[in-house]
């Protein structure tokens, strides 16, 4: 019986199998591997199944969630293996599709965050790597990472502009922070500053504004005497300026925190030793020796010490041209040393090093006239004999000094930077000369190939591939094994996932005159590419444009470039072909010519004439919400105005529609009566006595033009112009003596009896009190 159950249950897997399988007619596994005779249902601990042998091997968090969360189908073979198959772009575009460039199956939490910049336009370094990642991604807040300036005034905008001490804005300081900020420091600290074009250094580290006093951080002179000129005019000891000393501050002081002790460092090699020898530390003043304070040429030796007259005397009997004065001292001690001598010093050939033991007949062997200075004249016999390298043949130059010194004759010491090649790396460890000169040292080739061309012809691929011959392009003076090739020294720095590419990929045909453009290896993607057509719309093949090295898609045109950015509801368009019907040249970026269907079905915008300049009223944001801003006309809207129905003034639709005050309100100004506007022949710039708020009470200003209605005695003795102005026609007549106490004449004249050139008339009563 459970043989005949094994075989129906055979059978019945062959039936399936070869007949209606679940999971769909490609799927070619062993049944077995996931299932046994006891039942279809899959014991997750027996199974066989291994799912390494897939397409997509099973790690981290994979292997311990339920098959069907993945499979939602028992259809196996249609199974996908992207991410974005089955997890949302929370990142919604701005990362690219390539999950596994930050995530792992083992979790969601990006570990290497700064590995990940690393890859990218800008490296974490300093303070960015403790940096809270919204700092700068502000819509991280929604996993959107959209990509950003690279420039530090991109993000520190407002440390430059808030910065006072100094104040950049006021100084004129570039906004390119790194010329005086270190990207890599922890701080924005003074401390950074590169400051190398004048080094502050011991009593210079001191505070920006103890130089800079006038609050610019422009370039300032270098110059010791700019800063300390009150130094040197104050200096006594000895008097600066009265000995017209240099204003070359170095050539005695230093820029230690003490301006004092100065040294004149040239003391000893051009004039006497007191710096060195028998009078080191003997004396404390210039004055000690220079007694004539207005003249440094002057000066004693035998005012000090030892030099008594009688002693001098005697121990000189036998010096022949002796004389006890300071002249004759210096004449034969030029160095201050007891025995005599000649002071070579004085002449145009100061001995240094072995010269100055050298015996004075090994020079002059001809006498002491015309005795030649240049070294070969001495050194000839040397400079035959020389064999590493042999000089003659090697066209070394005659000119001894450029590679040997009077301290010793051998080892020589040429500074092989005054050709232009510097030895380092490997160069600096060979022996002889010989090794790269071949027998001569004149036109000698600085490139690398000319000594490395055996290598070069060797090297895999260096002549199939048509490797440039810049050796240093790839290897280093340091190590030649170790190949580095710095793509960033081309002109196309390799980013994004240009970094991972095969070089073979794009450099087919060697690497000499490899285009850079990037249609040259993506043309085929432009051609085929259908969302949009990129040849029937007309898109230029600069691809960088739109697309980045990060990823082909999706693509990151920005739109604003173009002078039509999209915002509002342009910028939840998904299809370009929405706006660009089948090409994107000479589109047009007024509204109208997108939304004319919307003009023609909108309530009286073409019976009333409304402009075709949709963003006078409408937004991106919303079109149904219309706000149109009257300020932008020539005439803004105030007071009553703000609340009045369009209809009113645009009776005849919105165009040529009057911006005079008259233009709508002719009809008051023809029935107002008080006072009467035509028979007073009142102009019609209404705006002289009205305003928008209100259109009575008028504003008109007659207290301080004229007299005083509205304030003083007057105020509220009056109700109509007339009673004033008693020829309603001319307002320039008026009356005084026509009401309350001026109608009696007799009483008038008592009260001004004694007046002069009192008269019973209105002009009158005015002229002595214009103010009432």
């Amino acid at each position: 019986m459970r043989k005949l159950s094994f075989t129906l249950s055979l059978l019945f897997c062959i039936s399936i199998l070869y007949g209606q399988s679940p999971h769909g007619k490609n799927f070619v596994v062993d049944c077995s591997k996931c299932h046994t005779t006891e039942g279809w249902k899959v014991d997750l601990k027996k199974l066989l199944f291994d799912h390494d042998n897939t397409r997509f091997k099973l790690a981290g968090q994979h292997k311990a969630i339920n098959c069907r969360s993945c499979h939602k189908s028992l259809e196996f073979a249609t199974s996908k293996k992207e991410c974005l198959d089955c997890h949302s772009d929370l990142h919604e575009g701005t990362l690219g599709p390539d999950c596994s460039r930050c995530h792992t199956p083992k979790s969601w939490i990006v570990e290497n965050i700064s590995e990940i910049h690393r890859q990218g336009r800008f490296p974490l370094i300093g303070a960015h790597q403790l940096a809270d990642c919204r700092a700068c991604h502000i819509s991280g807040s929604t996993r959107r990472f959209d990509p950003l300036g690279i420039d530090c005034y991109d993000c520190h905008k407002a440390n430059y502009l808030a910065t006072s001490k100094p104040n950049h804005q006021q100084a004129g300081f570039s906004t390119n922070c790194v010329q005086c900020h270190k990207a890599g420091s922890a701080g924005w600290l003074a401390g950074n500053i590169e400051h190398s074009f004048f080094p502050l250094t011991a009593g210079h580290d001191i505070s920006c504004t103890l130089c800079h006093t006038n609050g610019s951080y422009s370039k300032i002179t270098a110059e010791c005497f700019s800063c300390h000129a009150t130094d040197y005019n104050a200096a006594k000891d000895p008097d600066h300026q009265h000995l017209n000393l240099s204003h070359n501050c170095l050539d005695c002081h230093t820029t230690s925190p003490k301006w004092k002790p100065a040294k004149f460092a040239e003391h000893d090699g051009r004039f006497f030793p007191v710096y060195s020898g028998s009078h080191s530390d003997t004396w404390t003043s210039c004055t000690d020796c220079h007694k004539q304070t207005g003249s440094y040429a002057e000066f004693t030796c035998i005012d000090c010490h030892e030099h008594d007259k009688s002693r001098m005397d005697n121990s000189h009997d036998e010096a022949n041209g002796y004389q006890y004065n300071s002249l004759a001292c210096f004449t034969c001690h030029p160095t201050g040393r007891e025995e005599g001598g000649f002071n070579h010093s004085q002449t145009q050939f100061p001995l240094t090093g072995a010269h100055t033991s050298a015996d004075c007949a090994k020079c002059h062997i001809k006498g002491f006239a015309g005795t030649a200075m240049d070294c070969n004249s001495c050194h000839k016999a040397k400079y035959d004999q020389a064999q590493a390298p042999v000089h003659t043949t090697a066209g070394i130059p005659m000119q001894c000094e450029t590679c040997h010194s009077t301290i010793a004759w051998t080892p020589s010491s040429f500074n092989h930077g005054t050709t232009g090649f510097v030895l380092t790396g490997g160069h600096s460890r060979i022996a002889q000369c010989a090794d790269c000169h071949k027998g001569i040292i004149t036109e000698a080739k600085r490139t690398c190939v000319p000594c490395h061309q055996v290598q070069y012809d060797n090297a895999r691929d260096h002549r199939l591939q048509a490797f440039p011959l810049d050796c240093l392009a790839c290897h280093t003076v340091e190590n030649w094994q170790a190949v580095t090739f710095d793509h960033a020294l081309s002109k196309f720095p390799l980013t994004g996932a240009h970094i991972r590419v095969d070089c073979a990929l794009c450099h087919k045909n060697g690497y000499a005159g490899t285009p850079t453009e990037c249609n040259s290896c993506h043309g085929t993607n432009y051609s085929t590419a259908q969302n949009p057509n990129h040849a029937a719309a007309g898109i230029p093949v600069v691809c960088e444009t739109c697309h980045n090295t990060t990823a082909w898609r999706p693509s990151v045109f920005n739109h604003a470039t173009t002078g039509f950015a999209l915002s509002g509801g342009h910028s939840t368009i998904v299809q370009c072909s929405l706006c660009h019907k089948g090409t994107v040249l000479n589109t047009r970026t007024e509204c109208i010519a997108c939304h004319q269907v919307q003009y023609d079905n909108a309530k009286d915008h073409k019976a009333q004439s409304y402009p075709l300049n949709c963003g006078m009223c409408h937004n991106a944001n919303n079109w149904l919400n219309a706000t149109f801003n009257h300020s932008q006309t020539g005439f803004p809207l105030t007071g009553a105005h703000l609340t009045t129905l369009c209809a009113k003034c645009h009776i005849n639709g919105f165009q040529n529609t009057p911006n005079t005050c008259y233009g709508c309100h002719a009809s008051k100004y023809n029935s107002t009566s008080n006072p009467n506007h035509v028979t007073a022949q009142f102009p019609t710039n209404c705006e002289a006595c009205h305003n928008s708020t209100a259109w009575t009470p008028s504003t008109w200003n007659h207290d301080s033009q004229y007299f005083p209605i509205y304030s003083g005695k007057h105020k509220g003795k009056w109700t109509q112009c007339s009673e004033c102005h008693t020829t309603v026609s001319n307002y320039t007549v008026f009356s005084c003596i026509d009401c309350h106490e001026h109608s009696n004449k007799a009483s008038v004249d008592r009260e001004h009896q004694g007046k002069n050139g009192y008269a019973y008339n209105s002009i009158a009563c005015y002229n002595c009190h214009p103010r009432g």
